[in-house]
């Protein structure tokens, strides 16, 4: 290639379109990732990829232990701290809202900077919050801690699924994106059995459960340090393109991520604002966030309610509480294989049903939440073996767990290119609802009563099972009337014209 013309550089698997771009003097001599080039993260080695999957996918675990080793040892801090059970609740709910506001943010840092050291800084900066928890003298500091260790909490374990499209094929995500998951999950039911074991013993408490988060966060920040790798391809072209310019003196090698730059300004105020447009105009992102919005808030309204039900009725301690926890892990291993054999039906399926093969197991979940919330309601009873309701938990987080990855997994490949503000709408929504849903648990459950509360949550439940079978029918007609769609299909066709365009160099 001379430096007194330009080569437009295509390259398989990559976005960027071929163009033309000059300078004041002189045409852009662009770096591109060679073919099968090793600083790819589309080509790094299958060892290398699973091991940024699994390190990305425990931050999750871990963020998501905190929400129920949180809520099984309040009992301890009312004590301790002399507050109310609706201050310690705000402590759990508040924590849900750094997880839907913050990634608003961090999407465009990750573009700015990299996810890398996004994914260390939010790991230092979380690991400090579990610290202010464990050292706070009033529920005050411990609701502002909470609030905190969910913004930081949020920053990191919010980037996994951006990170697993940037290193696996769209054909190759659903195992690493099951695993994504089965980590939030398992790690909710974990947290609260770790939680009960601590805060049933009279010299620990909850505040040796805030120690032990630190201890876990700290070691997982040397994990992290070691073995974490650049998966933004954007941001290694950058750099090469920077080092090259110092090698050469050549300023004019750009890589195409730095022609046009947006301001980090400009960035943040179409990630807040795109969300939220999306979330207010598209059904499809719609209909997801009010279903995934109420079963998460159930979910957190069960952290909340699930071991006074079990000590009223059971007569079990704190401890004991902590083991039913564990049908939330037993019930996400359930869903992980169930997300396993979707994704084999995806395969199957994907020239037929087009996206709408990703819905095959979400048919199943929706009739497995009101199921499994009826048979927790309605066997919850000193007169039935508490065999039964444990049963329903198993149940019901069977399902939450494949309804979550079906979502983030059917967006994803029906918006493309807008894949990641789609989700960010729904997890804004899933999020808030988390916040709201156990601050009136206590009142409700105190009203109607735990069977007939649960039961109300089933009829709900019920009524929003059709939705995907309504998609799964209907959902390429409902995506043909959309607005984001058909600009999705109108790139797309120009992308490929441009493909075809004679004239272009290869390398």
């Amino acid at each position: 290639m001379s430096k007194e013309s330009v080569g437009d550089v295509i390259l398989p698997g990559l976005s960027y379109p071929p163009s033309t771009v000059e300078d004041t003097e002189n045409k852009i001599l662009y770096v591109e990732f060679e073919y099968e080039d090793r600083r790819n993260p589309n080509n790094y080695s299958r060892t290398k990829k699973w091991v940024i999957t699994l390190t990305a996918s425990a931050f999750t675990g871990i963020t998501a232990a905190a929400i129920s080793s949180y809520s099984i040892s309040t009992t301890s801090m009312v004590q301790e701290l002399h507050c109310t059970e609706l201050q310690v609740t705000l402590g759990l709910g508040i924590y849900a809202v750094g997880f839907g506001v913050v990634p608003l943010v961090t999407s465009s840092f990750s573009e700015e900077v990299g996810r890398r050291p996004v994914y260390i800084f939010s790991s230092v900066m979380f690991t400090l919050t579990q610290v202010m928890l464990a050292l706070a003298p009033n529920i005050e500091v411990v609701i502002v801690g909470r609030a905190l260790g969910g913004i930081f909490g949020s920053s990191g374990a919010t980037l996994v699924g951006g990170s697993i499209a940037d290193i696996w094929k769209p054909e190759e995500r659903g195992l690493p994106m099951s695993i994504f998951a089965f980590a939030s999950s398992f790690s909710i039911g974990l947290g609260s059995v770790i939680g009960g074991l601590i805060e049933s013993s009279p010299h620990l408490g909850w505040r040796w459960v805030q120690w032990i988060h630190v201890i876990v966060s700290c070691l997982f920040v040397v994990l992290l340090i070691v073995v974490m790798r650049e998966t933004r391809s954007s941001i290694i072209l950058t750099e090469i393109a920077r080092s090259k310019r110092k090698v050469t003196g050549e300023s004019r090698h750009k890589c195409r991520a730095e022609i046009n730059k947006e301001s980090l300004g400009s960035l943040i105020k179409t990630a807040c604002s795109r969300p939220l447009y999306f979330l207010l105009t598209e059904p499809l992102v719609q209909s997801f966030s009010v279903w995934c919005g109420f079963t998460w808030g159930v979910v957190y309204c069960l952290l909340e309610s699930v071991t006074p039900m079990f000590v009223t009725v059971y007569g079990f301690d704190i401890r004991q509480t902590g083991f039913v926890y564990a049908t939330l892990s037993v019930g996400a291993c359930i869903g992980f294989l169930a997300n396993i054999y979707q994704d084999k039906l995806y395969r199957m399926y994907y020239t037929r049903k087009q996206q709408e093969a990703r819905l095959y197991a979400a048919c199943v979940a929706a009739l497995c939440l009101p199921v499994g919330m009826l048979i927790f309601a309605w066997t919850a009873s000193p007169k039935i073996h508490w065999i039964a309701p444990i049963i329903g938990l198993t149940v019901f987080m069977s399902g939450v767990m494949v309804i979550f990855q079906v979502a983030f997994l059917y967006l994803a490949d029906c918006y493309n290119t807008y894949a990641s503000s789609a989700q960010a709408g729904q997890t804004l929504f899933r999020n808030v609802m988390a916040l709201v849903f156990p601050l009136f648990t206590t009142q409700m459950f105190a009203t109607l009563s735990y069977k007939w509360g649960l039961t109300l949550f089933a009829i709900l439940a019920f009524v929003m099972a059709p939705t995907p079978f309504v998609f799964f029918f209907y959902g390429s007609k409902i995506r043909a009337r959309s607005i984001a769609s058909r600009r999705i299909l109108a790139a797309d066709a120009a992308e490929a014209s441009r493909a075809l365009r004679p004239g272009l160099e290869k390398v």
